[in-house]
């Protein structure tokens, strides 16, 4: 990455006929023609979206015409967060949404693994299975509100699952087969499901894994079950056993339709009534179980792919998720909108480096997601995808789970294509969206998010709280939204609530990044503001540390974090992953030293580079940097985090071995 761009070049802009057929363009002309609202510019309809909050809520409900079989009494019944209660009295049912766009024009699924070749999945396929499982789940008693999961790879058996949940109004939760046991249990065993839907194993960089042996003990240890659905995903891999008082059935006898086809009927349940669970990361603590409402996801996931990620019917929407991560959500969400769903299981680098890439242009994807960390890795391995694949049919590069440094949004233009927009995109579980993302009508510069979405009252506040402008501070949400969590499961008081998004500023929702607003709109997340870089009281994300070592191409990976010592010095490591072939030696750390002090700051030069076989990670891809922290501190690694909840446990020895004195 020895190439310096800066950040805020100009790398993309929309030209007039991009701009006039933009979904986002369309909605404008239409609050025009029925609500007489005219706006100059992207900015201007921000600002009324998050200001006006229940007109703007209440317009997307009649643009989408979303279907109620009960009317709202209003937008907005209770306002303070947390707990807004949003258009009370209506009854509707995600599901159903999802079947409104069907169409024989396209397929709703198109599937790959590193086992399974690419496979279409048509809309009417897709409802007959969705119908079978419903009518499984109905005849075993399973009811509104009660919770089904999914111990299951990122494949059309998860999706399935989730409509068939959902359209008779139980509760869908999934983790992903790479996750530990332990790891599973801790999720599962807190909403106590009545059903498990698992797969006996899963192929992953070319290896086959067996996961009978844990999906057994977590059957043994989830008291609530009533029925097993089991799926023979691993060829050639063990059946999963049956227990005793446990109805246990296969997935073909469970989708099947006995020769007759089952009506699929979805239950209207109320606006907040649970849709799904997806979990914190659990890497310091037991995971918290958040809960997305039906309404709430619906107009949320609807906005953002119709305003933000411009997706028409029969696009092919992909980004590379497994079910453990909240993405794999907003992929499904895409069905909202007609679009075709784009799903992989496997290794984004097996067995080749392009793989991803390769299946871009086979599957001709409109829109390719992926991670910061993705992107980063294809530009420093010189990958050039746009010489090698026909990436044409491609609209969008869509990036998240951490920032993307300018010299990632360079390389997607020089290597992908010229005709892209970059929606660069932040948000989180915790919402299972975006505040901050891309805009189909606006510029892209280089390490820029585009703008802040629409109704995301999206703030960053400095230490006396007041809202900046170009400055870095903490990122808020000073107005409710209805993809805010519906509760945390199990949490009495909405206590744990409270404390994660809420002590810091009563009422305004505290999201734990360092954020900076430009004067043109635009936005650039810093890193975690609880992982920050403290030295003598001053403060700085770490990403922009990452920026500076990374420009070094003989450095694959690198993490930093600040200790202050009980004399009250400070100590400053920064470890660094060095490519196969390549060495730390005094030259290069003398120029990773210059890097930091010219770019950044003296004070932040690290006081020692130390050379570790790997940096660890949570399974969604997120570098562990607090835990880290807490090792080096003195905290027993099995106490600083949960190992099933990671994707390489075994790194955190590395760092016991080496703690200060």
């Amino acid at each position: 990455m020895k190439t310096s761009v800066h950040e805020g070049t100009l790398l993309w802009q929309p030209d007039a006929e991009q701009i006039e057929n933009a979904n986002l363009t369309r909605y404008r002309r239409w609050l025009a023609e029925t609500r007489g609202l005219v706006f100059d510019d992207y900015h201007a309809l921000w600002q009324w979206s998050v200001t006006e909050t229940e007109a703007f809520w209440e317009s997307l409900w009649t643009y989408f015409g979303i279907s109620s079989k009960t009317p709202y009494t209003a937008v907005l019944g209770k306002r303070e967060m947390p707990g807004a209660e949003w258009f009370p009295g209506s009854t509707l049912n995600f599901a159903e949404h999802v079947f409104r766009m069907a169409s024989d024009a396209h397929p709703a699924l198109i599937y790959r693994s590193e086992t399974h070749p690419q496979t279409e999945v048509s809309w009417a396929a897709l409802r007959r299975q969705v119908a079978a499982l419903a009518s499984r789940l109905r005849s075993c008693g399973v009811k509104p509100g009660d919770r089904v999961a999914g111990f299951l790879p990122n494949s059309p058996h998860a999706f399935i699952g989730m409509l068939a949940t959902a359209s008779i109004g139980a509760v869908w939760s999934a983790c992903s087969p790479d996750f530990g046991a332990d790891s599973v249990t801790e999720r599962f065993s807190q909403i106590e499901p009545v059903v498990l839907i698992a797969v006996n194993g899963y192929t992953y960089n070319g290896k086959k894994l067996d996961r009978s042996p844990q999906v057994s003990r977590l059957i043994a240890e989830l008291k609530s079950l009533r029925e097993v659905i089991t799926i023979l995903w691993l060829e050639g891999g063990p059946e999963i056993p049956a227990q005793p008082g446990i109805r246990f059935t296969d997935w073909a006898a469970a989708t099947a339709s006995n020769g007759e086809t089952a009506e699929l009927h979805f239950e209207p349940v109320p606006f907040g009534h649970p849709l799904w669970v997806l979990y914190s990361s659990g890497t310091t603590g037991l995971p918290k179980p958040i809960v997305h409402g039906h309404g709430g996801m619906l107009l949320e996931h609807l906005k953002y792919m119709e305003f933000h990620a411009d997706v028409r019917p029969g696009d092919r929407f992909f980004w590379y998720s497994t079910t453990g991560w909240m993405m794999w959500n907003v992929v499904l969400a895409a069905l909202l909108r007609g679009a075709t769903a784009v799903l992989y299981d496997g290794s984004p680098a097996w067995p080749r480096a392009d793989i991803l890439w390769e299946y871009a242009a086979q599957a001709r994807m409109t829109t390719f997601g992926t991670s910061a960390t993705y992107l980063v890795s294809c530009l420093k391995n010189g990958m050039r995808p746009a010489q090698t694949h026909d990436l044409s049919s491609l609209r969008s590069v869509g990036s998240t789970g951490s920032p993307l440094p300018p010299e990632g949004f360079s390389w997607v233009y020089e290597q992908v294509g010229r005709h892209i927009q970059l929606n660069s995109t932040s948000g989180g579980t915790d919402i299972c969206s975006s505040f901050v993302g891309g805009n189909p009508t606006l510029p892209v510069h280089a390490g820029e998010i585009q703008c802040r979405l629409l109704g995301s009252a999206v703030e960053a506040r400095n230490e006396a709280g007041e809202a900046v402008t170009g400055e870095v501070g903490e990122m808020v949400i000073a107005k409710p939204m209805p993809c805010m969590p519906v509760m945390f499961w199990g949490d009495e008081g909405m206590k744990r609530y409270r404390e994660s998004y809420f002590e810091m500023y009563p009422g305004v929702w505290r999201h734990g990044d360092w954020l900076k607003i430009t004067e043109r709109g635009s936005c650039v997340i810093y890193g975690r503001s609880d992982a920050t870089l403290n030295k003598m009281g001053v403060r700085i994300g770490t990403s922009e540390i990452y920026r500076a070592v990374e420009t070094e191409t003989a450095i694959r990976d690198s993490l930093i974090v600040s200790l202050e010592r009980p004399d009250g010095s400070w100590y400053m490591p920064l470890f660094v992953v060095m490519k196969e072939g390549e060495a730390l030696d005094d030259d290069l750390r003398r120029r990773v030293a210059v890097n930091i002090r010219e770019r950044i700051a003296p004070r932040f030069v690290p006081d020692e580079i130390i050379e570790v076989a790997e940096i660890p990670y949570t399974l969604s891809g997120k570098k562990m940097e607090k835990p880290v922290k807490r090792i080096l501190e003195g905290i027993p690694a099995e106490k600083a985090a949960s190992r099933d909840a990671m994707r390489n446990p075994e790194a955190l020895a590395i760092f016991e071995k080496l703690r200060p004195d």
